[in-house]
């Protein structure tokens, strides 16, 4: 059952993506950053928490839960450390997926032959 919610949550959420991309003259780029901005402050109100509660990973994986995660890293930052927890609190909770992201791009980059257009 939780493939399931996890399927159903992480769908809706790139099926609301695809119509932003369909229906509006947003750019990607615009709708990735609303994406990010949208898990902050759902997570700053404590209403995406018990959708990541239901939906594990399918709350968590697609760009809105990065938002999540960045509001969640200040959160607990601050409760720790103070005032200095809002500018430290998302670079840390976020540090190893941006690692691994750009990690991985880099050896992408390697392994994949550019297309050049001679």
């Amino acid at each position: 059952m939780d493939y399931i919610a996890a399927f159903i949550t992480g769908g809706l959420i790139c099926v609301l993506g695809q119509i932003l991309i369909d229906l509006t003259k947003m750019t990607p780029a615009r709708i990735l950053t609303s994406f990010v901005v949208a898990g902050v402050v759902l997570s700053a109100l404590g209403l995406w928490q018990p959708i990541v509660d239901f939906a594990g990973a399918g709350a968590l994986v697609p760009i809105i839960g990065f938002g999540h995660t960045l509001a969640k890293g200040i959160q607990e930052a601050v409760a720790k450390e103070g005032f200095i927890g809002i500018f430290t609190g998302g670079f840390t909770a976020c540090a190893g997926g941006v690692c691994a992201s750009l990690v991985f791009g880099f050896i992408a980059a390697l392994l994949k032959k550019p297309n050049s257009r001679e």
